[in-house]
């Protein structure tokens, strides 16, 4: 079975994610960029995002050229955004078919998710889900014990 990791990060929170799956799963990656890399800081970050969350706003992608035909199973990721998943996440699974691929989906956060999976499973209908894990600030927690917790959810996708 050909695995792809495609995800979106802005602190590396999910970066760090990915790259843990990568290592456990021997799976490809495809990071999401949007053409503004600015990083805001502090208030700015969070109204800019929130912004982006609230007025539906679908930031330009850089190009990517993975062929998501060739995969059988996606693990799809990235932050929560004002409990919904970030707008580059948004974009590209507004402007990429998705479909009849077994998928996971993980998510981090700074205090809730929210309902951000069944968004995510929303605009992914047609496909099958095996499921989800969220991740609290893993950066911020020990790495040994996030490391563990991925292992222990791969061994539950199946």
């Amino acid at each position: 079975m050909k695995i792809l990791i495609i995800y979106y990060s802005y602190d590396d929170n999910s970066r760090f994610i990915a790259e843990q799956l990568k290592n456990v799963i021997g799976a490809d990656i495809l990071r999401i960029e949007t053409v503004d890399n600015k990083k805001r800081k502090g208030l700015a970050k969070f109204f800019w995002g929130g912004k982006q969350v609230f007025a539906h706003i679908k930031p330009e992608l850089k190009p990517y050229t993975v062929d998501i035909d060739a995969y059988d199973f996606i693990v799809l990721g990235g932050p929560v955004w004002a409990a919904s998943p970030a707008p580059p996440l948004e974009t590209f699974i507004s402007q990429t078919p998705i479909k009849d691929k077994r998928i996971a989906l993980f998510v981090c956060h700074g205090g809730g998710k929210g309902d951000v999976f069944e968004k995510l499973k929303s605009r992914l209908a047609g496909n099958i889900f095996v499921g989800e894990a969220d991740f609290q600030n893993p950066l911020k927690g020990d790495p040994a014990a996030v490391t563990e917790s991925i292992q222990q959810w791969v061994k539950t996708l199946g």
